[in-house]
């Protein structure tokens, strides 16, 4: 069986085992005891970019199992709901690497709306940087201000807060400038997000050879 062959029919497997996403967040939400990371689509979504397009490659149990909060033993048993929210997220990932790598100016966030319809780009960023927390050390390059890429993070750190719920990039200054840069930040994530892999892409891939 040639890759190509074999890559699409695993990819059919996954799709056919896959949770629907409108399931997908009731399930995340009914498992609010357990502690997942992601409790919204938005959320899992952000959280997803951020390890397609982060500095290392991460186990997928490292990565889903948290983001889920699920045991590893789960990968190993099919027709369970655990396996079938296992291989949405797996999908997720591969549809957003696919774009990444085929046709950036595709690639779209899964944002949250505000009652009044704007768009609330604060779960996804949550996402992305608890995603960024696994390995927080890797991603210290694009930390320090110093560095001129530094800018990449910005439109998505200042939609976060620490765990005190204080904005991680701090009190956002007064003012209407202010509010119509927050209200537009979420404008330039996907570019951002596409940078970022294209920054990492040296390295990373370098370490896993």
């Amino acid at each position: 069986m040639s890759r190509r062959r074999h890559s699409s029919s695993s990819s059919s497997s996954m799709a056919a085992a896959a949770m629907p996403l409108d399931e997908l967040e009731p399930w995340l939400q009914a498992r609010a005891a357990q502690h997942p990371i992601a409790t919204s689509l938005p959320m899992l979504d952000g959280y997803v970019a951020a390890i397609v397009a982060g500095p290392v490659s991460i186990s997928p149990p490292d990565w889903i199992c948290p983001l889920l909060a699920i045991d590893a033993d789960a990968f190993n048993h099919g027709g369970t709901p655990e396996f079938a929210a296992i291989s949405a997220v797996a999908l997720r990932h591969n549809d957003i690497s696919n774009v990444l790598s085929t046709a950036p100016h595709r690639f779209a966030p899964t944002h949250a709306r505000k009652p009044n319809g704007d768009v609330d780009a604060r779960p996804w960023c949550q996402g992305f940087h608890a995603a960024m927390r696994l390995r927080l050390s890797a991603w210290t390059p694009l930390l320090d201000i110093r560095n001129i890429n530094h800018g990449l993070l910005l439109p998505i750190l200042l939609h976060c807060v620490d765990d005190q719920g204080r904005p991680l990039l701090g009190p956002p200054r007064k003012g209407r400038e202010t509010e119509e840069f927050l209200r537009n930040a979420h404008t330039d994530i996907p570019d951002v997000v596409e940078a970022m892999r294209q920054y990492w892409m040296p390295t990373r891939y370098a370490r896993a050879r």
